[in-house]
């Protein structure tokens, strides 16, 4: 007599257990109806509608000049200071003290070389 419920209670679980999941998976679904062309005429003839303008985020604006004392600087491999803000590197002019914004011309200038 045992032999002959096994598989039964195998096969209500085994049912049990798949409608189960069938209706999980199938309650989480959603569905988007497809817009029709009287909506889609409806929005078209609607020149009321306000909008929102559209604001463009500004680009941060760093100095070509800075002041900064010479401890808050570090120093490069060849001795020369400078000075990161934000992603932007400010070299030492030994002339007049101050800081620049990088470009290339300072490669060749002897202002911007350690004179240690």
């Amino acid at each position: 007599m045992r032999m002959k419920t096994l598989p039964m209670i195998r096969r209500i679980i085994f049912i049990a257990a798949f409608s189960m999941t069938f209706l999980i998976f199938s309650c989480s679904r959603k569905t988007h109806p497809t817009k029709t062309s009287s909506e889609t005429a409806a929005k078209k003839t609607d020149t009321t509608a306000i909008t929102k303008p559209i604001s463009k985020r500004r680009k941060a604006v760093f100095p070509n000049v800075i002041v900064v004392n010479d401890s808050a600087a570090r120093k490069s491999i060849d001795g020369r200071l400078y000075y990161d803000v934000m992603g932007h590197r400010y070299w030492r002019n030994y002339k007049d003290g101050k800081y620049y914004l990088f470009n290339k011309s300072m490669y060749n200038n002897p202002d911007f070389k350690n004179p240690g």
